[in-house]
């Protein structure tokens, strides 16, 4: 659903004669979200209205200048404190005139609100009817003191700010008010105006203010309303933030029903995840249901490791490589019971079940099954996604043959969480051999390359490995140069070989360097062979080979000198 508001402002002095209130819009043109924000000056010697304006000004020009993976509250919490700690020191040096504000800034971004509160201008939320306030004043209370303040921009060096964030929805309203409105006007009255049908924002921001100032109100008076009528699509922090508020799923047996869903089998569980096919009861679908080991369900990098594949998979679901990928769905319930990702269910076999069961695929089944795999890690790679986990069981071969890439637990985006980033992901087989060093290299476009290219020799050698079983950190086995697929299959041209050992060698330079240049050089085919892969000299393939030859050298000196010392004669 697009991103799509109405928003209405008003601000003016009422009866007083200078109005200190400052309100703003901030929309960036990119559609990245919306800030609002209210702010009522207080001062002496006239300096509230700047107060206010520096504070709002300041936040709406700067807010959508952070970087996009600052989280709300973060950003938020940085311009405020940072306007809080200038105005503290103006204050300080022109005594006994200073100027204070209060500020409520409603920030919209994705299908989620966030608001940064201090002083005693108010938000509420309109929502199917019912009004919440969503504020709290922060005056000292009681009828003398009803108007003091405990917080304000500019009061202390530090200041304390309110956060308050939530979920939006469509038909939802936001009012933000300063006091000299919201103290003449109750809740239940702004909950009537606003629920009136075909209100318009405009409308109903200056029905407040008017209303306020017939009312008896002596302050300046300010309404911002903020009607949404679409919501953008879920953010990463939308989802992680989802994530957190949901249950973990117990073990499911056979026959378990969740929001509707019928277990029908486990398909797979890797101590971290498990995946089960479920069927949906009332439309008759089948799906696959993935969501965290019970044992994983405290660890909260595990949570927003899997909502951050529920993002990169919607993100992913339109594009050349859509069709490629597993379709990811929204839940089935409008209240999920549990965590859990749900994708499309489709017929077929992985490749590592063909391995298992010893299956033998022609040579053009490998070359079309190896160009659907360059297609989509190439549409992948220009999108700044790296999959860093491509493998035969990661790879399903469907009954409509197209080859489609599971799993994107462990993928690269930039957005992905700490845990993610310096996780060493990738089953050891499959993982390049720089990955192994000390320091490993950087997962790149390369890693998923070298990942595939491992697969191909899988496919075409009847499941055997370019450089054997490798265990994660052995090194060792990197140190000899494959043998060609067709010593194992003689079906496999020479040309395909010269391509698949190009992709598994063992140096980074030897390698395609983009997916684009492995399915060009799998289209030509033998029409424009590579050249073959030269072998690597022996100092190459074993860096400890000078050491092993001075070893060598020096065991023979020493067999050659005890035997002129015990049998040559003197």
């Amino acid at each position: 659903m697009p991103f799509e508001l109405d928003i209405g402002w008003v601000s003016r002095p009422g009866r007083a004669q200078v109005n200190e209130d400052f309100a703003a819009v901030q929309m960036p043109d990119d559609g990245a979200g919306m800030l609002a924000a209210v702010a009522d000056g207080v001062s002496a010697g006239g300096w509230g209205r700047e107060a206010a304006q520096t504070t709002v000004t300041s936040l709406a020009n700067d807010f959508f200048c952070t970087p996009a993976t600052w989280e709300p509250t973060v950003a938020l919490d940085r311009i405020i404190g940072a306007q809080n700690a200038w105005l503290y020191g103006v204050n300080r040096r022109r005594q006994p005139a200073y100027g204070l504000t209060t500020l409520t800034a409603l920030v919209l971004r994705g299908q989620s609100f966030t608001l940064a509160h201090v002083g005693d201008t108010r938000a509420y939320l309109l929502r199917q009817g019912q009004i919440e306030q969503l504020t709290e004043d922060h005056v000292m209370g009681g009828v003398d003191f009803a108007h003091r303040l405990t917080r304000a921009i500019g009061l202390e060096d530090r200041v304390t700010i309110d956060y308050r964030q939530g979920e939006v929805l469509p038909g939802d309203i936001f009012v933000l008010l300063s006091d000299g409105v919201h103290n003449d006007i109750r809740p239940r009255q702004i909950a009537q105006w606003a629920s009136e049908d075909a209100v318009q924002a405009q409308a109903l921001a200056e029905r407040l203010a008017d209303a306020a100032e017939r009312q008896g109100s002596r302050d300046n008076l300010s309404a911002v309303v903020v009607r949404v009528l679409g919501v953008k699509e879920a953010t990463l922090e939308d989802t992680t933030r989802r994530a957190h508020t949901l249950p973990a799923l117990p073990l499911l047996k056979n026959g378990a029903v969740v929001d509707g869903l019928r277990v029908e089998g486990l398909v797979a569980d890797s101590g971290i995840y498990r995946v089960y096919r479920v069927l949906h009861e009332a439309s008759g679908q089948h799906y696959a249901l993935k969501t965290l080991h019970p044992q994983r369900a405290h660890d909260r990098h595990e949570w927003a490791a899997l909502a951050h594949e529920a993002w990169v998979a919607r993100h992913l679901q339109t594009g050349p490589t859509a069709q490629h990928l597993a379709r990811l769905h929204a839940p089935l319930v409008a209240e999920p019971s549990a965590f859990y990702l749900l994708y499309e269910w489709m017929d077929g076999e992985t490749l590592a079940q063909w391995i298992e069961q010893r299956r033998r695929p022609g040579v053009a089944q490998v070359l079309a099954i190896a160009q659907q795999a360059a297609r989509v890690l190439g549409g992948l790679h220009r999108q700044g996604v790296i999959h860093r986990d491509v493998k035969p069981a990661n790879l399903h071969y469907g009954r409509d043959g197209v080859l489609r890439l599971l799993d994107l637990g462990v993928a690269l985006t930039g957005r992905e969480p700490e845990a993610v980033r310096t996780l060493h992901a990738g089953t050891a087989s499959y993982v390049n051999p720089e990955q192994w060093d000390d320091p490993p290299a950087p997962a790149d476009a390369g890693t998923d390359l070298f990942a595939l290219g491992v697969t191909l020799y899988q496919l075409l050698s009847a499941g055997r490995l370019p450089y054997g079983e490798v265990i994660a950190y052995q090194r060792g086995r990197y140190w000899r140069d494959p043998v060609a697929p067709s010593r194992h299959n003689p079906q496999v041209p020479i040309w395909l070989d010269s391509i698949v050992l190009k992709a598994v060698a063992r140096t980074p330079a030897q390698r395609f360097e983009t997916a684009e240049e492995l399915l060009l050089a799998l289209e030509r085919g033998a029409a424009r062979p590579l050249p073959p892969q030269a072998g690597s000299p022996l100092a190459a393939r074993d860096p400890a080979f000078g050491w092993k030859a001075a070893l060598a050298f020096s065991a023979v000196l020493n067999v050659a000198l005890i035997y002129w010392i015990l049998f040559l004669p003197r």
